[in-house]
């Protein structure tokens, strides 16, 4: 019998294939392009925008929209 025939189809799946539950949802994820946001932008960002963008990243999302926009701002702009 081949290596192939023996794996799990969870095994042989890439994480995209698998179930939301089969994936880390905690740990940090580099999508292709980093967020070109200005510190304005984040202080604007609805709710929702910030969830999703923490989200893409592996990034926790807890906590009131004044400390979502702090984390964003501390984690994605650094100061010049």
């Amino acid at each position: 019998m081949s290596r192939e025939g023996t794996q799990s189809a969870a095994a042989a799946a890439t994480p995209q294939e698998l179930p939301d539950a089969d994936r880390c949802q905690n740990s940090f994820q580099m999508p292709l392009h980093y967020p070109r946001f200005t510190r304005a932008d984040y202080e604007a960002m609805p709710e929702w925008k910030l969830d999703s963008l923490l989200r893409e990243y592996g990034l926790p999302t807890s906590g009131d929209l004044r400390y979502k926009r702090e984390f964003a701002i501390g984690c994605f702009l650094w100061s010049n």
